[in-house]
């Protein structure tokens, strides 16, 4: 095999902003973000959007989110 061809994996945060939840992780992706994890250790931090406790998948409930009021729009044009 050949060397350093291989990708560095480090315990990682990943956060979920909007359903406040955070998981240590080992991954390869690079962040320049740190937090302090309930271990004592700083760790860096990967924020996303979705997480398995915001996906309608793992949570069972469907939230739209409504961007330039397009749902609004939607239902005004097929509602009768």
């Amino acid at each position: 095999m050949k060397k350093d061809i291989h990708p560095n994996y480090r315990p990682v945060v990943f956060q979920d902003a909007g359903a406040d939840f955070a998981f240590l992780t080992k991954s390869t992706v690079e962040s320049k973000e740190t937090i302090a994890w309930e271990d004592g250790n700083e760790y860096p931090l990967v924020k996303v959007e979705i997480s398995s406790k915001s996906h309608p998948f793992y949570t069972g409930k469907q939230n739209i989110v409504d961007t330039a009021g397009r749902v609004d729009r939607f239902k005004r044009k097929y509602q009768k």
